[in-house]
């Protein structure tokens, strides 16, 4: 698991055509030109320009067999600071590596990562409740159902409820105020 460079927009691109069908039930519509490669220079270099500054954190999965192929996306997004310390988990797996725990191994990785070195008090995810195989994933993890929300999210172009989920860190500490942010 790591951020994308802009060089890898072809193998990237390549993971999200292949996946158009199996990933489209539970995505937004995409924007035009997203199933471009001149989309994904782009969207690669806007993802490396919010890691370094702290906005967001969005890796993609890559096989230890095949360290060139893209299998999966985990997205730590919306990182707020200030009173919050919290960021919104999101992820996606190819239909062929379901099922065989690398998505628990990534998302563990990055949680750990969100709350030892980012300094995170709480990574909040939503599934869709028909999602089965996601809440139990996040359970897995030790995520905690917070709440229903009616209506959530629009996905594959319906509004769909969703169920509200967090993990919040045990060892959260205030931040070094003399610390550079």
């Amino acid at each position: 698991m790591r951020l994308g460079a802009e060089s890898e927009a072809a193998r990237i691109l390549r993971y999200f055509d292949e996946n158009r069908d199996h990933l489209a039930p539970t995505d937004p519509i995409r924007p035009d030109g997203f199933f471009t490669e001149s989309y994904w220079r782009s969207q690669l270099a806007r993802n490396t320009e919010d890691f370094l500054a702290g906005r967001s954190m969005r890796t993609f999965l890559f096989p230890r067999s095949e360290p060139h192929r893209v299998i999966g996306t985990a997205n730590l997004s919306e990182i707020i600071r200030g009173c919050f310390h919290s960021c919104f988990l999101g992820y996606g797996i190819e239909a062929a590596s379901e099922g065989r725990g690398l998505m628990h191994e990534a998302l563990s990785a990055l949680i750990r990562h969100a709350f030892e070195s980012l300094g995170l008090h709480r990574v909040s995810a939503n599934y869709m409740p028909h999602n089965v195989r996601s809440g139990r994933l996040l359970r897995r993890l030790g995520f905690a159902v917070d709440g229903y929300a009616r209506d959530y999210l629009l996905i594959a172009g319906r509004w769909e409820d969703h169920v509200l989920t967090s993990l919040l860190n045990p060892a959260w500490r205030p931040p070094d105020p003399a610390a550079k942010p």
